[in-house]
């Protein structure tokens, strides 16, 4: 488990190994929520980096009758 210091300007330091393994770098944008008591930071993602992540997935889905094409 890593644990960080909030410092008097309310920074925190993601550690190193947390950075690598996700591959974030200095700049980036990330979103903070407060969730269920714990603050989460989340990866903004341009759209073009988004492109074709969900390639693969199934898209079949069973129709009601009259809504067949």
């Amino acid at each position: 488990m890593n644990i960080v210091t909030l410092s008097p300007k309310f920074q925190v330091v993601i550690p190193q190994a947390i950075r690598e393994s996700m591959g974030l770098t200095a700049g980036e944008k990330l979103q903070v929520m407060h969730y269920e008591g714990r603050v989460e930071f989340i990866p903004v993602k341009s759209m073009k980096s988004m492109r074709g992540f969900l390639q693969g997935m199934d898209t079949n889905i069973d129709r009601e009758p009259d809504r067949s094409l």
